[in-house]
């Protein structure tokens, strides 16, 4: 049979595939398209310089055995560097790149005047009336990639972060949205790119907002009869970071003039940095023309930090505040506070206050009393495992068998059950929800909870399913 250039390509993404994390994967081997097979050399088509470059850093051993398995000895690796612009038009093909050389590149760039740079132009982070075009960044300092400690859990995320900062708008990360749970530090990680953004660009406007705050100065824009000043004053950011985008949702007219300034933004290679509590996937009543957008650059998602993680959180936050802590009472507090980043930080607050108000030695009986409290007042979050578990059990089956590939229906039905409790019950976007329950995509988790609704509604057997597993899971 003869080989092809798709065949071969295929056959290592399928060796890439068993060999990286999924996030990895999608991120980096799924844009790759294969173009010709030619003497023994495979030529790959990639998006851009930067793409290229992390790729050579970060992946060339297993793409050299990926291609020797298929090749042999003498294979060779060929990339094409093809970038779009953001009208549409292709640019030319650059030069071929070995992968044993770092050739450097030349590519087409786009260059679109920037309108509207009028000194004029209102600000509306200053008092109305009072000239001034200086913008305050509204960055805290205090928030920076010193003390945003990486982790397996954040370690994409934190390296696409740094990435962005030291080429904002000229990485494949633009929109970089920055997606996980309530306090597992996006805000911080937002500051931190900008901040680092600052250091290297002086000269760059970069600007840190809230979308709250964004959809209250439009509907200030509106009332005033100023919304043109609004969007003009937007279209000269250089660096703009919008935080908790999730909450545009449902607000039609926020988000058609958010869509407009994106837009502008991204056709003239200006850096989009977002944040939700959401994947784009799993947000509500946001236009799907704004969704698609988000889609156009890298999702990361911030998961739950490991032990190894929190424990060195602990140990940051108390050299910062130049207090030092037994070891036993460190480690109590890493295995008994493990959802949040927010509570760990403010359990070891607490510890120290209560220690120096009641002039207290630090004790593990003290970080106990302080650890129920936390546990007792915050809502824990139920984990996928245990949900797994648990409908397992109840239909007498082991978790294996909910996760298999097999569509008997009573393991479909429980599998989607798990799926259904899953969304209900943890914060863990569709895509991951879908990777821990039998390696699934997000469309099947989406069919899953779709199907469990209906079935809730029409068949009482099913019913009775739903409300004795929540029984459990209650409990």
């Amino acid at each position: 049979m003869t080989k092809t250039a798709e065949t071969v390509w295929n056959n290592c993404l399928a060796f890439i595939q068993d060999n990286i994390s999924t996030q990895a994967y999608k991120t980096w081997f799924e844009p790759i398209v294969a173009v010709k097979l030619t003497d023994n050399a495979l030529s790959i088509q990639v998006p851009s310089q930067f793409f290229y470059e992390w790729l050579e850093e970060h992946y060339v051993q297993i793409l050299k055995v990926a291609l020797t398995r298929e090749l042999g000895s003498t294979a060779k690796l060929v990339y094409v560097i093809r970038m779009e612009n953001t009208y549409g038009n292709k640019a030319p093909f650059t030069e071929k790149i070995p992968s044993n050389q770092r050739t450097s590149v030349q590519s087409q760039e786009v260059s679109v005047p920037v309108k509207n740079k009028d000194p004029e132009l209102k600000n509306p982070f200053v008092i109305p009336g009072i000239r001034n075009i200086k913008i305050d960044s509204q960055l805290n300092s205090n928030y920076n990639f010193d003390n945003f400690l990486e982790g397996d859990s954040n370690r994409l995320a934190r390296s696409a972060g740094l990435a962005v900062a030291n080429k904002p708008g000229g990485t494949s990360f633009n929109p970089l949205l920055i997606f996980g749970g309530v306090g597992l530090g996006k805000t911080h990680l937002a500051h931190a790119i900008g901040l680092e953004i600052k250091d290297k660009y002086p000269d760059k406007t970069v600007l840190y907002i809230t979308a709250e705050k964004f959809s209250q100065q439009y509907a200030d824009s509106t009332r005033n009869n100023t919304r043109n000043d609004f969007i003009h004053f937007y279209q000269i950011i250089d660096v703009l970071i919008v935080d908790d985008i999730q909450l545009l949702s449902g607000k039609t007219g926020t988000q058609d003039v958010f869509f407009h300034i994106f837009n502008h933004l991204h056709q003239i290679g200006k850096q989009v940095i977002l944040t939700s509590d959401k994947a784009p996937v799993d947000m509500v009543d946001i236009e799907q023309r704004l969704l698609s957008r988000f889609k156009w650059g890298l999702s990361a998602e911030l998961a739950h930090p490991d032990f190894d993680t929190r424990m060195a959180i602990i140990k940051n936050k108390l050299y910062r505040d130049g207090v030092e802590m037994p070891d036993e009472i460190t480690t109590f507090l890493a295995e008994n506070i493990k959802t949040n980043i927010r509570e760990l930080e403010g359990a070891i607050i607490s510890l120290i206050a209560h220690s120096s108000f009641n002039k207290q030695e630090v004790t593990l009986d003290l970080a106990q009393k302080i650890v129920e409290n936390y546990v007792r007042n915050t809502k824990r979050e139920v984990s996928i495992d245990h949900i797994q578990k648990v409908v397992s059990d109840y239909f007498q089956m082991d978790v294996e068998t909910l996760q298999s590939k097999t569509r008997k229906r009573h393991i479909v039905q429980a599998r989607q059950l798990a799926m259904f409790f899953a969304k209900k019950y943890t914060k863990a976007s569709l895509a991951s929800i879908g990777s821990q329950i039998g390696k699934r995509d997000h469309a099947t988790v989406l069919h899953a909870c779709r199907t469990v609704d209906n079935l809730f509604e029409t068949d009482k057997q099913f019913r009775r399913y739903v409300e004795e597993i929540k029984q459990k899971l209650a409990n």
